[in-house]
């Protein structure tokens, strides 16, 4: 195998650990493995320009979701900024934990970050940090599913 190949494949599964990990950005890293799969001398054929641009259209569309999706669910369910912070802050404490402590950190920090500093009641809170934890749970797994089935791609076209 090619150096564009193995750097194709390392992008993937990098893309991957994105779609649980914040700071990556998990589907645009796995668009990229996909089009470098084009450029490796050990490629079965290459991908269609058409494939490339739906790829690089639902990619993009994940990336905005991640951004937009929490925000919205949390005013959706009469939640504050405060949620959001508190998910992101569970998520990161609870990645010492995974994968369990991942998603249970991120529905804590939420309910933590109502209680605490939005001053919610529990029930406001628990159902606020029900939205937050929801839009994890969704993102995380447009997210993964997406940088999945790129890694699926690229193995396909390299092996």
């Amino acid at each position: 195998m090619d150096i564009v190949g193995i750097i194709a494949i390392i992008l993937a599964l990098i893309g991957i650990a994105g779609g649980f990990l914040p700071i990556i950005p998990g589907p645009p890293l796995s668009w990229v493995a996909l089009l470098l799969v084009n450029f490796s001398d050990k490629a079965d054929g290459t991908i269609s320009t058409a494939a490339l641009i739906i790829w690089l259209v639902v990619a993009i569309v994940i990336t905005i979701a991640d951004y937009l999706l929490p925000g919205m669910m949390t005013k959706v369910t009469g939640g504050h900024k405060s949620s959001e912070i508190g998910a992101m802050i569970g998520l990161f404490a609870g990645l010492l934990f995974t994968p369990i402590g991942m998603v249970l950190g991120s529905f804590l920090g939420a309910l933590i970050g109502e209680l605490i500093f939005a001053k919610q009641d529990f029930i406001t809170s628990l159902k606020a940090a029900t939205g937050a934890f929801i839009a994890f749970i969704l993102t995380v797994g447009m997210k993964v599913i997406f940088s999945v089935m790129v890694l699926l791609q690229v193995f396909k076209y390299l092996f």
